[in-house]
């Protein structure tokens, strides 16, 4: 009789502790679950922020191709117009 109420116990405990380990698996689950979906967001927010310095750097990129257009021209313009002026010394 005093086995079977020990091992009434024991179950009893058991089970407890079962329980127990639940509860903790599922709010480890829950803060994971969390983290996962603030991951997500801030690699979303990166992704996009991204994109944007892409952007940026392409604009950057046509604007130096057009400067150095506009450089080019005025160099010619510069050399014609000396050249026009040791025409008339």
């Amino acid at each position: 009789m005093q086995k079977y109420k020990l091992l009434i116990v024991l179950v009893i405990v058991l089970v407890a502790f079962l329980t127990s380990c639940e509860n903790g698996i599922s709010a480890v689950e829950s803060q994971l679950n969390n983290l996962t979906n603030k991951a997500n967001q801030l690699d979303s927010v990166i992704n996009t922020e991204m994109d944007k310095v892409i952007k940026l750097d392409s604009i950057i990129n046509l604007e130096d191709l057009k400067i150095k257009k506009l450089d080019s021209i005025v160099e010619k313009t510069s050399s014609n117009l000396d050249s026009i002026l040791n025409k008339y010394k």
